[in-house]
């Protein structure tokens, strides 16, 4: 019988192969020591785009630097009224 992939990723099913020899062993290793290295390198270059530094605000169009310090302002006000939201649910009662 046949086993179905219900994982929302592709899994690789481990190899049936019979080794012959060590050389086929070797070489086997060897294949995957170079995918293991592609990926670390994949891995790598991904995280580096990830945290890339944001543009300094001199070099934007003042149409763009109005937009940033509105969307900024934004965030400041929407974490002053959570944390105030949070004080008046969480502070202790006199009693």
């Amino acid at each position: 019988m046949e086993t179905v992939n219900t994982t929302p990723y592709p899994t690789k099913e481990p190899a049936a192969n019979s080794y012959m020899s060590l050389e086929q062993i070797r070489d086997s290793k060897e294949a995957l020591r170079d995918e293991i290295r592609r990926d670390e390198d994949q891995i790598r270059q991904l995280w580096g785009q990830l945290f890339t530094k944001p543009e300094p605000l001199s070099a934007l169009t003042p149409t763009k630097r109005i937009s940033t310090l509105m969307s900024t302002g934004a965030g400041v006000l929407d974490g002053i009224i959570l944390g105030w939201k949070l004080y008046r649910k969480f502070k202790r009662k006199k009693k």
